[in-house]
């Protein structure tokens, strides 16, 4: 049981960890399929953020830059906590991006068809021709190979026109001739629009961390803690149920001249032994919960993250010994006649 439960909640620090950089290391990878050297933010907006808009204007501005090959702007509209629409104009995302990839269907034509991935797809088992409820009925155009900037895509003006967003666009992507001449490009931009956030694209996949994200970073401390005191509890449930069980036991060793320390630390040796165990089970756990999360919840992938490994086992050697304290000391303090004589 202890061993279980132990497990359990290492298993569950790992699986948030790895869950969070997966989700993070996903949006990250999606960035960068979009084939952009630069990217131009509002300003007051923030990296997983894009409620914030601009003039669609900053477009044809970017695009008079020297070295500047292509510039698209896009819309994004959040639909629920965690749906947003990203609205494209169809053939500058394809010029930068080298286009999207159609597994069924094909591009969006009418202003309610929409576009989406393969990983929206299976997540909400949609099919090309099928309709979808975003806060608006949508008809599944085409459904693509994931990797490219969005899950879900529709046509820029049609999406702006539909959340009377006319004339805003959320980011602007930029593509550079040579590669040489981003850092100049960045700085004559930064010059020309004092306030926008203007990120080269390595710079703009290094804000996908779980550090720059307080409310993850917030969270998994949570779980931390919850992790300590459920390890703790387990293993004191444990433990205390064993000094019931071994009573005449320690009884016996305390008549043969055992020290209330010598029985402490039998215990706590015991409590070690069921926090590795714990450990080691809910590192394997946790491959398991990343098997499941493919199946049943495609939208958020896990990454197995060994660095955390190390403090996982501190997590549960710490509960542990925690939650030793008072059997242990229950049973140090165990008189030998009384243990005896216990039946």
């Amino acid at each position: 049981m202890g061993i279980i439960a132990i497990g359990a909640q290492v298993a569950m620090v790992l699986a948030l960890v790895g869950v969070s950089r997966g989700v993070l290391g996903d949006m990250a990878q999606r960035s960068k399929g979009t084939g952009a050297d630069i990217l131009v933010r509002p300003p007051d907006s923030s990296a997983l953020s894009f409620s914030v808009t601009m003039p669609e204007g900053i477009v044809g501005l970017v695009r008079k830059e020297p070295h500047v090959s292509m510039a698209t702007g896009t819309y994004v509209q959040t639909v629920s906590s965690f749906d947003s629409i990203t609205g494209i104009n169809s053939d500058e995302f394809s010029s930068l991006s080298g286009g999207l990839k159609y597994l069924e269907g094909g591009p969006f034509k009418g202003p309610n068809d929409l576009v989406v991935d393969q990983v929206f797809a299976r997540t909400r088992k949609l099919k090309a021709g099928d309709t979808v409820d975003l806060g608006h009925v949508w008809n599944v155009s085409g459904i693509v190979e994931p990797g490219k900037l969005s899950r879900t895509f529709a046509d820029i003006h049609n999406l702006q026109e539909l959340f009377s967003a006319s004339g805003k666009v959320s980011v602007v992507y930029v593509r550079v001739d040579q590669a040489a001449n981003v850092n100049a490009v960045i700085a004559s931009l930064k010059q020309k629009l004092d306030g926008y956030k203007i990120y080269s694209a390595e710079e703009m996949v290094s804000l996908f961390s779980v550090n720059n994200v307080p409310l993850i970073k917030g969270f998994t401390e949570l779980v931390i803690a919850l992790a300590v005191i459920g390890g703790c509890l387990a293993v004191s449930l444990v433990l205390y149920m064993t000094v019931l069980e071994r009573t005449r036991e320690i009884g016996i060793l305390k008549a043969m001249g055992a020290s209330p320390g010598y029985i402490m630390g039998l215990l706590l040796r015991e409590t070690v032994v069921l926090a590795l165990a714990g450990a080691f089970a809910g590192i394997l756990m946790s491959f398991g919960t990343r098997e499941l999360l493919q199946i049943f919840a495609p939208g958020f992938p896990q990454m197995i993250v060994p660095d955390w490994f190390p403090w996982a086992i501190l997590i549960a050697l710490g509960g542990a010994l925690a939650g030793a304290i008072y059997p242990g000391l229950k049973a140090a303090r165990q008189d030998a006649i009384e243990a005896l004589a216990y039946d």
